[in-house]
């Protein structure tokens, strides 16, 4: 399949894709909306209808859609978004409209150069597993040292006096 993609112009590959995207967030909204109808028919209804929750809901309803576009730009988390705009019971045209821009963002993102880097990366390790490891834990001892830099940074900056 992934031979496939990469041997397609790329507007052929970033409409296949853009609508997978879709398929696989529209499968998730709908798994959390399903978990939430189950968890409605139990004793965690009261604290879904509270009134700090209604509010957290609206609120998020009117300045949290930015969050469903911007999540199809990472990996992991935009799974993890969805499901949860399902769960909490986002208006599904809201939720919808939403994701439209990260459907296809995340569509041309993957055509331009994010499968060719899956299939490059696939292949290394197919050649050389032990290089594949080696660039990972070179990746992560980068990410640890920017986290640590910026932490010292915190600790270190003045406190404001009000």
């Amino acid at each position: 399949m992934m031979e496939w993609i990469l041997a397609q112009p790329f507007a052929v590959a970033a409409v296949f894709l853009t609508g997978v995207a879709a398929v696989r967030s529209q499968c998730t909204y709908w798994l959390g909306r399903g978990i939430r109808a189950g968890v409605i028919q139990t004793t965690w209804a009261r604290r879904l209808t509270q009134d700090k929750t209604v509010r957290a809901r609206a609120q998020l309803e009117r300045v949290g859609w930015p969050i469903i576009p911007l999540s199809f730009l990472t990996v992991g988390l935009q799974t993890a978004i969805n499901l949860s705009a399902g769960l909490i019971g986002w208006n599904w045209l809201r939720y919808t409209l939403a994701a439209v821009a990260g459907w296809i963002l995340w569509g041309c993102v993957y055509a331009a150069g994010g499968l060719a880097v899956f299939a490059g990366a696939t292949a290394l390790a197919a050649r050389s597993p032990w290089l594949v490891v080696l660039v990972g834990l070179v990746i992560a001892v980068i990410v640890i040292a920017i986290v640590l830099r910026r932490r010292r940074q915190r600790a270190n900056a003045p406190v404001a006096v009000e």
